[in-house]
Formats: C-alpha cells, sequence, structure tokens
C-alpha cells in the first residue's frame, strides 16, 4: 500500500499531523524522563480533579514504577512510529488521516496506564478499542480490514464490558474507586466477592491481549498498515491486558484461582502460538504469532507470587518492546523495498539492503536470548523463574524451552533467511530504505544491544520501581549479563541447538503443522465467524417476527411484554398486595364507572373503527369525570382535552385509510386474542398499582419539591414547576417525541396514491 504512493510528496496535512504528534510524544518521553529518578527512589507523583463526585470518581492520575514503564514505551516507540509512518506511507491520499489516527490511539494508551480511577481507566481502556478499530480497517476498501477491525473490536469490546463490571465489584468490596487506594488495602482473595470480580477482569485482560482462546484477533489484525502492527504489538493495545494484571496483581493475586488461571492460560497460549507461527510463510503474520507466544509469557510469570517471576515478566516486557517493534519496522521496510513479504521470496537482501540487515540481525539475535543482548538477560530470567515456581517446575521448564527454541526459529525465518539465504524472486529490484524509515529500527535494536551490555541502567530505573509497583514493598533487582555456569544457562544452550533444529527443518515442520491444523474441527476464527453469523440469522429472525411491517402486531408485541414481564415478576416474586384501607367509589361514581367499563368493551365486539375510537373516546371523558369528582381538576382538563383532540384527529385519519382486508382484517379469533392481551394487559398494571399503594407511602421527594418549588422554581405550583424546571429535560424530551411523530403524521397525511413512485410527492 505504501510503495503505491512512494513517489509523491507528503501534503501538507501529513506533514503538520506528524509534526504533532511527535511532538506530543517527545514531550511525554522528556517529561516522563524526567521524573525516572524521583519514581526511582519511591515516589509517586498524582493529580485529581473533581469528576463525577456523587459517586466518588475523579479524573485522578498517577505515576508509578509501573505506569512509567508502560508510558514512557508508549511515548518512546510512538514518537519512531510516526516517524516512520510519515515515510512509509508518503503520498497516500489518507496518510494524515493515519497520523491522527496513531497520536489519538497514544494519548489513549497513556490516559490507561497512568489512570488511577477505575472509570477513567475504564474511559480509555474502552477509547484503545474504538482507536485500534480506526487503526486497523485504516484500508477501509479492504473487506479483510474491515472484518480484521470488527472482530478486534468486538472481542476486546466484549472484554471490556466485563471488565467493567469486575472493576465496579472491586469497588463496592473496597468502598472506592481509586485504584491506588486499592493497591493500599491489599487484596480481596478472602471476600466473597472474589471470584466473581477476578473472572470478569481476567476475561477483560485476555481478550485485549489476545490469550487463548482469544487469540484470534490479533493476527487478524495484521491487515492494518506495518507502522500500526508495530505500534499495537510492541508497546500498546496488545500489552494493555498485561497492564492490567500487573495493575490488579496486589488486589487480585495470591489466590489460587490467580495462579492457576494464570499459569494454565498464559502456558497454552505461549505454546500454541509458537507453534503456529513456524507455520507462516508472511514475515509479518509469523511476528503476529510470536506476540501472542510473548504475551503468554508475560501472562504465565504474572500468575507466580514469587519476587523472582514478576521481574522476569517485567523485563521481558521491555526486551519483546525493543526487538518486537525494531523487527515490524524491519518487515515494512522489505515489504517497502522488494513489494513482498513471502519468506518463499526473499533471499540475499544484505547485499543491497547492508543497514536494514544489521537492525534486523541485532533485534532478531535479542529475540532468540543471544548474548550480550537484553534479550538474553529476559531468556535467563524466564528460566530462573519457571525453576522457582514450585508447583511444576520440570513441566513449566520444558514448556518454556520447547515455545523459545519454536521462538528462536522463527527469528531465523524473518532475520537471517531473507537477508543471508539465496536469491530475491521478488516483485521489485531490492533498495535499501531512505533514512526516517531505518532511524526507528536501529535506535531500537540498539537500544536492545545497549541494555544488555549495561543492564544496571535498565534494572535500577525501570525494572526495579515497576516490581516494587506490583508487589507494593520495595524490591531489589540485581540484572547481570552473566550468572555463570547454572541450569538457566544449560536451559539456555538446549534452547539454541533445539531452535536451530527447528530452523533446519522449519519447511518439512510448516508441511506437517498445515496438514495437521487443517482437520482440526473448530478455531477461534470459526468459532468466530460461527457466532456472528448466528447473531445475524437470530436478528433476521427477530426482524422478521417484531418488524413485518403490521401496526397490530407491533402492538400486541409491545402490550403482551406488559403482563409477560412485570405480571411474571409479581407472581413469582410475591409481588400481589393488597392496600390495607381502600377507600368505597361514592354511589354517584358507579354510573360512570360503567360507561368507563362499557366503553372499554366495546371495541371488541364493534367492526367499526370509528365506532371503535368513539368508544374510547368515552372512556377518556369518563376518566376525566373521575378524575374531577376526586379532587383532580387539572388532570381532568388535561385528560379531557387529549381524548377530545384524539378522537377529532383520528377520526380525519381514519377517513383516509383503506377498509381492512385480507391479513390486516383481525377476524373473530384475532379479536377474541386481542381482547386476552387487553385484559391482561390492564389486570397487570392494576395488580402494579395496588401493590405501589399497599406500600408506605415515602414523602422524601415530594416534601423535597414542595419546600424548593419556590425558591429553586420560583413556582407555587408544584406540579408545574416539577415539569417545567426540575424534570426540564425530560418534558423537553416529550415535546421532542410529539412534534416528531406529528411531522411524521403530516408526511403521512400529504402522501398521495402513487407520489413516491414517481418521487413528486411530498
Amino acid at each position: 500500500m505504501a510503495a503505491e504512493h512512494a513517489a509523491a510528496a507528503p501534503s501538507p496535512a501529513a506533514r503538520a499531523m506528524t509534526s504533532i504528534g511527535i511532538a506530543i510524544a517527545l514531550g511525554f518521553a522528556g517529561w516522563l524522563a524526567s521524573l525516572v529518578p524521583a519514581v526511582a527512589g519511591g515516589a509517586a507523583p498524582g493529580a485529581a480533579w473533581p469528576w463525577l463526585p456523587a459517586i466518588g470518581a475523579a479524573l485522578a492520575f498517577r505515576i508509578d514504577g509501573l505506569s512509567l514503564l508502560f508510558a514512557l514505551l508508549i511515548s518512546v516507540i510512538g514518537a519512531i512510529v510516526l516517524l516512520y509512518a510519515h515515510r512509509y506511507l508518503r503520498g497516500h491520499p489518507h496518510a494524515a488521516r493515519l497520523q491522527l489516527f496513531l497520536t489519538l490511539f497514544m494519548l489513549s494508551m497513556l490516559g490507561l496506564v497512568l489512570a488511577d480511577d477505575a472509570l477513567l481507566l475504564f474511559v480509555f481502556w474502552e477509547l484503545t478499542t474504538v482507536t485500534s478499530y480506526l487503526l486497523i480497517g485504516f484500508d477501509s476498501e479492504s473487506a479483510k480490514a474491515r472484518r480484521a477491525a470488527l472482530q478486534a473490536m468486538l472481542v476486546t469490546g466484549s472484554g471490556g464490558l466485563a471488565l467493567l463490571v469486575g472493576l465496579l465489584v472491586v469497588a463496592s468490596v473496597t468502598g472506592t474507586l481509586r485504584i491506588s487506594e486499592w493497591l493500599a488495602a491489599g487484596s480481596i482473595a478472602g471476600h466473597a466477592a472474589y471470584t466473581a470480580a477476578f473472572a470478569l477482569v481476567a476475561l477483560g485482560a485476555f481478550t485485549k491481549s489476545a490469550q487463548f482462546p482469544f487469540h484470534f484477533w490479533l493476527p487478524a489484525a495484521m491487515a492494518a498498515p506495518t507502522p500500526v502492527s508495530a505500534y499495537l504489538h510492541s508497546a500498546t493495545m496488545v500489552k494493555a491486558g498485561v497492564y492490567l494484571l500487573m495493575r490488579m496483581h496486589p488486589v487480585l493475586g495470591g489466590g489460587e484461582p490467580w495462579f492457576w488461571t494464570l499459569t494454565v492460560v498464559g502456558s497454552a497460549t505461549a505454546l500454541w502460538a509458537s507453534v503456529l507461527a513456524l507455520r507462516q510463510t508472511d514475515l509479518k503474520l509469523a511476528l503476529a504469532y510470536t506476540t501472542v507466544t510473548a504475551l503468554g509469557f508475560l501472562v504465565l510469570f504474572l500468575g507466580g507470587e514469587v519476587d523472582l517471576a514478576i521481574t522476569a515478566s517485567v523485563t521481558f516486557l521491555i526486551v519483546h518492546a525493543f526487538y518486537k517493534s525494531a523487527l515490524f519496522l524491519v518487515v515494512g521496510i522489505v515489504d517497502h523495498a522488494t513489494g513482498t513479504r513471502e519468506a518463499q521470496r526473499l533471499g540475499g537482501l544484505a547485499r543491497a539492503m547492508p543497514t536494514t540487515a544489521a537492525a534486523a540481525a541485532l533485534a532478531a539475535l535479542s529475540m532468540a536470548g543471544f548474548p550480550p543482548l537484553l534479550g538474553f538477560i529476559g531468556k535467563e530470567l524466564k528460566y530462573e523463574a519457571a525453576l522457582a515456581i514450585v508447583s511444576r517446575p520440570l513441566a513449566l521448564a520444558t514448556l518454556l524451552v520447547i515455545a523459545n527454541a519454536l521462538t528462536f526459529a522463527v527469528a531465523a525465518v524473518v532475520a537471517f533467511r531473507p537477508f543471508w539465504r539465496g536469491e530475491p524472486e521478488t516483485p521489485r529490484a531490492p533498495h535499501e530504505a531512505p533514512r526516517r524509515m531505518l532511524v526507528g529500527p536501529l535506535l531500537l535494536a540498539a537500544a536492545g544491544f545497549a541494555f544488555g551490555v549495561y543492564p544496571e541502567l535498565v534494572g535500577h530505573y525501570l525494572v526495579e520501581p515497576a516490581v516494587a509497583a506490583i508487589r507494593v514493598t520495595p524490591v531489589a533487582v540485581d540484572l547481570k549479563l552473566w550468572h555463570g555456569i547454572n541450569v538457566p544457562l544449560a536451559m539456555s544452550v538446549a534452547t539454541a541447538l533445539l531452535g536451530l533444529a527447528f530452523y533446519a527443518g522449519h519447511e518439512w515442520l510448516r508441511t506437517l503443522l498445515g496438514r495437521g491444523l487443517a482437520v482440526l474441527p473448530i478455531t477461534g476464527d470459526r468459532v468466530f465467524d460461527a457466532a456472528l453469523d448466528a447473531l445475524k440469522r437470530v436478528a433476521a429472525f427477530q426482524t422478521r417476527i417484531l418488524q413485518g411491517g403490521s401496526l397490530r402486531r407491533y402492538l400486541f408485541t409491545t402490550w403482551l411484554v406488559v403482563p409477560l414481564a412485570i405480571g411474571s415478576v409479581l407472581l413469582l416474586r410475591g409481588g400481589l398486595a393488597w392496600p390495607a384501607t381502600v377507600s368505597p367509589i361514592p354511589a354517584y361514581a358507579w354510573p360512570i364507572v360503567l360507561l368507563v367499563a362499557a366503553g372499554s368493551f366495546a371495541p371488541i365486539v364493534t367492526t367499526s373503527r370509528l365506532a371503535s375510537i368513539a368508544a374510547l373516546g368515552i372512556v377518556g371523558a369518563g376518566v376525566s369525570l373521575l378524575y374531577l369528582i376526586f379532587g383532580a381538576p387539572d388532570l381532568a382538563m388535561t385528560q379531557l382535552l387529549v381524548e377530545t383532540l384524539t378522537v377529532v384527529i383520528v377520526a380525519v385519519v381514519l377517513l383516509r385509510l383503506p377498509r381492512f382486508s385480507g391479513r390486516d382484517h383481525p377476524g373473530q379469533a384475532g379479536r377474541v386474542r386481542d381482547a386476552v392481551l387487553a385484559i391482561a394487559a390492564g389486570a397487570t398494571v392494576s395488580a402494579l398499582l395496588l401493590a405501589v399503594l399497599a406500600s408506605p407511602l415515602d414523602p422524601t421527594l415530594a416534601d423535597w419539591f414542595a419546600a424548593n418549588a419556590l425558591p429553586a422554581g420560583f413556582g407555587r405550583n408544584v406540579v408545574n414547576v416539577v415539569i417545567v424546571d426540575f424534570r426540564a429535560l425530560d418534558t423537553l424530551g416529550e415535546i421532542t417525541v410529539v412534534a416528531v411523530a406529528a411531522s411524521a403524521a403530516w408526511a403521512l397525511l400529504k402522501l398521495r396514491p402513487g407520489a413516491s413512485a414517481r418521487g413528486d410527492g411530498a
């Protein structure tokens, strides 16, 4: 997509949006970097402004070691990706829009990791869902991109709804929405609501961070432009679920559900995704599956309660951010320069693209876990942590070696084979990338090397404060490149040997895996498609039943809900009640009551529309008289006016309507059915009113209205003040509905036969 516009100059709008986005990213990065010494020393600056004081919500932000680490990765890699995207999409007609979406996405992620209020965190969580939908579906003309964007939004959005409920459950247990106060209060593992809270929060995190069985949306999101993929996979959206689990570790950790769920789900995700990664021939898709593998590792170690497991998770978070963003940008350069990402068509690119090859080599060596890169330290920590988790150390260590070996092989497929083996068979002759596209991968790959040589820098200033924030207690972190000859080193050697074997036989393994996966009865992608198709079928069925075009059916369905929903609740929950005292109906009111009853019965037996509306007009007039008898003249006047106007207007409309015929005619059976429904609905409403009258009257609201009508609403008529002032928006809504209905009725009355067909009807 980018190559089609490579020769065109960037538009002024694209340049402006790039400059604004990079300025924002670098501004945040510089400000956050200035806070590193203080946060490393134990400080946690924050600020809060009132938002929804009635429920205790605030626009609260806080920077501790964990939020600082994530915010730095988001802002620094965000600036690199924005610069890269400017050149990658040079001349694209919608390049400015992509830069805008990337900037909004970056700000949403920053808000998410810095938020200290549960509702505010959820708002930013959903903003990342919306902005990622826009980014993944950037190529709106591509059906694949539209489907991937919809899939990502539905999967992560559904998890977001579960997360909201989970956060509210935690808030109800702790009595506050402030996350820092949750951390100070400690784990709620002993509370009765713990299981529900953990399950809901975990569901939100698993969907966002593509844990099994929700992993399928992330590879599909590769339909997005490469800069978007690099950003989503390295530092932003897919890490949001990991951030949530890290943040909630002090609150929800410590229980058996936490340990077993995160360990099992993380292990299954890592192993399954590493197998699928080796099967891919598209370099970008192979990297996508290794991202899922890395996310599985991160979740797996968060399940452990030992400090070493948390340290391994935080360190690998940084390792993965560096090498994965660099490799995605390298793959974008390869695609930009050659016109393909297929591994089988790429080879010998190092001669034409030496700088790109160097960046790819450094990043891939870190991904494979070679010294002296930071990836080696991260891998050693993972092995040490696996051995420290005492439940199943051997099984866990074996799983890690296999998954890391498969990742090793994928790193070779992505960064060794395209540059150092064979000859290219590409649509275009390979050439080196422009400087603006090379800056990002070179810086990120060099960072992995520099922090590997000097690990104490990242260990003291970034890893240690983040681990301390997760554990809510100071934790000493000592990152070293060399720990001597020990079991983790032996596991690293075994990983390299096994990885070389996997790479040597990756063509055969790819064929074997393809055959095996083809016979799987279900996959996550198929389940999603089946669920979406089922939803569409249910919607179509409901539309046929409920929206068939018959007004009679609409009314019947609407009123059927009254006895079924309200009546069943009254019966099942023991809501039927009779008031303790009932005033007798005066003798002079009985004729009016009988008149109302007769008017209600008349529409059942008559076949005339005009007679039916006249009979219902009698009902309204009788009710007006009852209002008047029982001391409500204002209601009586309103009722009488409404009934009179209704009869007149409906009578005029009836003169323009055709007679009942065919399927529209109710028939005798239809009349009986409608009568039964009307009686059931009336009986339900009557029972509900009797139950209300049987309950003790709470005059609090009425007393408040009476006390505040004059001083607050400047009126002595309490009813009018309530309608005009205290319920002004409600009244405005009612007026709007009536006005819209009147406009629609007027438009229908002005229609003439054949007008719509000719196009000249009003």
